[in-house]
């Protein structure tokens, strides 16, 4: 009771700073929103493209089987993904010349020995040969190469089994070959038709198919997390070491000071920060149910948290006052940088991208994306529960190690 008691004590004290400085706090609260919409006309105007040309990949067949020619044949003639990807069928000589010439993003081959090794159950791979000077590109196309990869290997099982048991008929080797390859041809068709691809492989950026929803949704991540920093530090209070002697013989912890800020703070920074998303959700007219408003909720105050909990860890780490503000705002341009509201994540370094799940920013906006961009109907609040918590433990172990090392 003496905990949750002196805790109350210190949020009124909170929001009376609060009332006390209603003049600035306007102002405080404004200064983000310019900044953010300055920022974003420079972000648009250098990351999209001026002109929307499709990729333009290259199918080499080194192997020259039946087989491979039926694979390249509905590769180049269906040209799967339309305005997306334009595959095209070429020799190896005239896919390394168009990669110098910065023609190609990348190609792809069919090796030698390729239906040797699908007929003897050695695992196939399609090598793919990117274009330094288009690495997103190349990636983009290496993940649907993946795909067709796994299902040229679901119809390998397959063909396989059926191969296995023809064997064991009287039949000639013509004959049983003409079989295997009938069904080879069955399965490809079935597991890599062009529909099936099409549904299983969709190639979007958001950043670059819907420019205005998803920097109006960075942005008021950014202006969000801004704000959040701002508050959490216009309610700081130098308190001396005899002050914090005193508070010692009272009883009074660390970590109430710290609870009291980062509570005032989430509650008004929340307020404020979801009536100006959803501002924007009625200007740009997204379709939000009641359900994704709880959801939304959720994802923002979970982030929210996580984000107070690290900047308040800085707090109970560093004394200086300075130094600490310094390291708090490279952080935040840290994690809005790893979230991919400043540059798109796909624009990313590769080693990057690696650690983006790690990152509580970069889950708190793939979700928040997931569910106002693309109306997905779930999300996995799993991993920012873990982080949150996982910062808590922190917090109060710093906090109570100070303690123990000050007395």
């Amino acid at each position: 009771m003496h905990f949750i008691r002196t805790t109350f004590l210190f949020l009124k004290y909170d929001l009376l700073q609060l009332k006390r400085k209603w003049l600035t706090l306007p102002l405080v609260l404004l200064f983000p929103v310019i900044m953010v919409g300055l920022l974003a006309v420079m972000i648009i105007t250098f990351v999209i493209p001026e002109d929307q040309s499709p990729i333009q990949v290259g199918l080499v067949d080194l192997d020259e089987s039946k087989e491979t020619k039926l694979l390249v044949d509905m590769l180049d003639e269906a040209s799967q993904l339309g305005s997306y990807i334009h595959i095209h069928n070429m020799k190896e000589t005239a896919a390394k010349q168009k990669i110098s010439s910065n023609e190609l993003s990348s190609y792809i081959v069919f090796p030698e020995n390729f239906t040797a090794n699908l007929y003897q159950g050695i695992p196939v791979t399609l090598p793919i040969i990117g274009n330094p000077n288009q690495p997103i590109q190349s990636q983009m196309v290496k993940t649907l190469i993946e795909s067709v990869t796994r299902h040229i290997r679901a119809s390998q099982a397959n063909v396989l089994t059926i191969n296995q048991y023809a064997k064991q008929l009287p039949l000639d080797n013509e004959t049983r070959n003409d079989l295997v390859f009938e069904q080879f041809k069955e399965f490809v068709f079935y597991t890599l038709g062009r529909k099936q691809l099409m549904q299983e492989e969709q190639i979007v950026n958001q950043a670059t198919a819907n420019p205005i929803t998803y920097y109006s949704l960075a942005g008021w991540f950014i202006i969000f997390t801004i704000w959040l920093l701002l508050i959490y530090n216009f309610l700081y209070q130098d308190v001396s070491r005899r002050m914090h002697q005193r508070m010692a013989l009272y009883e009074v912890k660390v970590i109430q000071l710290i609870l009291a800020k980062l509570i005032v703070t989430l509650s008004l920074v929340t307020i404020i920060g979801l009536g100006l998303l959803f501002a924007l959700i009625q200007l740009l007219q997204w379709d939000v149910q009641l359900i994704d408003t709880l959801r939304i909720l959720i994802v923002t105050v979970l982030y929210s948290t996580c984000f107070l909990l690290s900047v308040s860890i800085v707090e109970a780490i560093i004394a200086s006052h300075r130094l600490r503000l310094i390291i708090q705002i490279g952080f935040t341009l840290l994690i809005l940088l790893l979230s991919g509201a400043i540059i798109p994540t796909i624009y990313l370094p590769l080693s990057l991208q690696q650690i983006l799940p790690f990152a509580f920013s970069s889950e708190a906006l793939y979700w928040l994306q997931e569910v106002l961009l693309n109306e997905r109907l779930y999300v996995d609040y799993l991993p920012l529960l873990l982080m949150t918590g996982s910062g808590s433990f922190i917090l109060l172990g710093i906090t109570i190690g100070k303690e123990r090392i000050h007395r």
